[in-house]
């Protein structure tokens, strides 16, 4: 919907709303004109459901406002003597139309402070479970995130089974695109599926904030070119997903808007130059390793890969080599080994049409470029070779007519041979370079598909181990540390134990001092 819609569709409810309470308001003791007042309304109506003013806002944040509206209606019933099991379905399942029978038809008194009083309490425990679930609604959606690393894409890095904290503030958290949505989940419920409607859609903004995406960042975001149900989901491929609710991946980004990228057997280059990656990157690459005959058995080789951080390797085959993926730092010490002949990295050739911009016979995940990343108000000369690269921009990711006739290329019907970009673009990568499906196979990542920065690791589980084995299931040492920073993550979790204690111990004392004075 475009803001003109927004509009036209928020007057209209104001217009609703006021035909279905103008009399409610004068029953109230209120004027009938502050039922029309867009927002002033909403303000006397949390004053005559005898709620705080700040209810009001509530109502006018996405996602929030969804948990807040049958509340309203509901306790505007009550307000008017209305508060049986039966009003109260009637109220929720007509989606507030019920209060229209109410203002019309009936005759109902508003409540006396001592009715209100009286029935505040019994509502103490439903008002505390409201106001919890309210506060963790916002924090998700504004602040901060929690969320599980899925696959291996940055192995070494981040585990699968890496449980993070998102920071939605880093780069400016965004305003809900999907206006009807469960909250605090994606895009599926369980046993019901599809957790949210494709229409109406927000007008979306970004709140400014306190850093932008740079290279070597972690980054979460919606991948741009899901269609699937949900992530891992591989049978019901073609769905329209709104942004918001596309599936959550988290890569590197080794590219930012403006710069000209290229990889060179596995190496990242930006206009021009080798990418410096920080020391906590861990990039991984698939090895071919060539065992000298008769030197180590086939358990010794895989105790070596083990003991060298593979996780991923094949087996040994009868000519005595094995595919595994290792960091170059691992390759490095297991090539001086006694009984390794050599080490070669794997290099993928070429891919035909598998890699972005699905143009390039000769490019593969570890070989291509160069490519331009797109940077907001700069423009690009348009011809048939370029557009492959700015096609998915053009259409999909800032809503233009494209035609393609012959050698002519028509944007929203005017022809075109240049174009500029409405946002910026991002390049995003695996650690773990030959087991990632990222932007070298489907492309840039819009701004606005940033959903914000890795921050935190609360808990780490190996997937590997059984629960019955809980203390080996817990990785200890990654338990409270941070994602970014420089040397050897550390583990405050000692620190975190500790502070708890003496809140048990100051909150014990305190108790007891409270319960002598008393």
């Amino acid at each position: 919907m475009t803001l003109l819609q927004w509009f036209i569709f928020f007057l209209a409810v104001q217009v609703v709303h006021y035909l279905g309470t103008w009399k409610l308001y004068k029953k109230a003791g209120r004027k009938t004109w502050e039922a029309a007042v867009p927002v002033y309304n909403a303000v006397i109506l949390m004053k005559i459901i005898r709620k705080p003013v700040y209810w009001a806002i509530l109502l006018f944040i996405p996602i929030v406002n969804l948990i807040m509206f049958p509340v309203v209606w509901v306790l505007t019933l009550k307000s008017f003597g209305k508060k049986s099991s039966l009003d109260t379905i009637l109220g929720i399942v007509t989606i507030g139309f019920y209060i229209y029978y109410i203002n019309y038809v009936e005759d109902v008194k508003y409540i006396t402070q001592e009715e209100y009083d009286a029935e505040k309490k019994k509502e103490s425990t439903l008002g505390s479970l409201l106001f919890a679930v309210v506060v963790a609604t916002i924090v998700h959606t504004y602040v901060m995130q929690p969320f599980t690393i899925p696959t291996a894409s940055l192995e070494k890095t981040l585990l699968i089974g890496d449980f993070l904290f998102v920071s939605k503030f880093h780069y400016g958290a965004r305003t809900p695109m999907t206006a009807v949505a469960a909250p605090m989940v994606h895009d599926t419920l369980p046993v019901i599926g599809k957790s949210y409607t494709n229409w109406p859609q927000l007008p979306s903004f970004r709140f400014p904030g306190f850093e932008e995406v740079e290279k070597n960042d972690i980054v979460v975001f919606n991948w741009p070119t899901d269609t699937v149900r949900y992530f891992g989901d591989t049978k019901s491929i073609g769905l329209r997903k709104p942004i918001d609710k596309k599936s959550n991946y988290v890569k590197r980004c080794v590219g930012t808007p403006g710069d000209t990228l290229s990889i060179k057997n596995g190496t990242v280059y930006i206009d021009g130059k080798e990418l410096q990656l920080s020391d906590r990157a861990k990039l991984q690459y698939f090895h071919t390793i060539y065992i000298k005959p008769g030197t180590l058995s086939t358990q010794q080789v895989y105790q070596i890969l083990h003991e060298n951080g593979s996780t991923e390797f094949g087996q040994v085959n009868s000519k005595s080599t094995v595919f595994a993926n290792l960091t170059l730092e691992g390759a490095e010490k297991i090539k001086s080994i006694t009984g390794i002949d050599s080490i070669v990295k794997y290099i993928n050739p070429a891919e035909g049409t598998k890699t972005f911009p699905h143009t390039k016979p000769s490019w593969s995940g570890d070989n291509m470029g160069p490519v331009y990343i797109p940077e907001a108000g700069k423009t690009v000369t348009l011809t048939k070779e370029t557009l492959p690269f700015y096609e998915m921009i053009i259409k999909e990711y800032e809503g233009n007519k494209l035609q393609v006739m012959g050698d002519e290329i028509r944007i929203n019907g005017e022809i075109a041979t240049s174009y500029t970009f409405k946002q910026n673009y991002y390049w995003m990568m695996g650690d773990n370079r030959h087991n990632s499906l990222d932007s070298r196979y489907w492309g840039f990542v819009p701004e606005d598909h940033i959903v914000g920065k890795p921050v935190f690791i609360w808990m780490s589980l190996d997937q590997n181990v059984p629960w019955k084995n809980f203390s080996e299931k817990v990785r200890w040492d990654r338990m409270f540390t941070t994602v970014s920073g420089e040397g050897k993550p550390v583990s405050y979790f000692k620190y975190f134990l500790i502070l708890l204690a003496g809140w048990f111990v100051f909150d014990y004392f305190r108790k007891k001092k409270k319960k002598a004075n008393s």
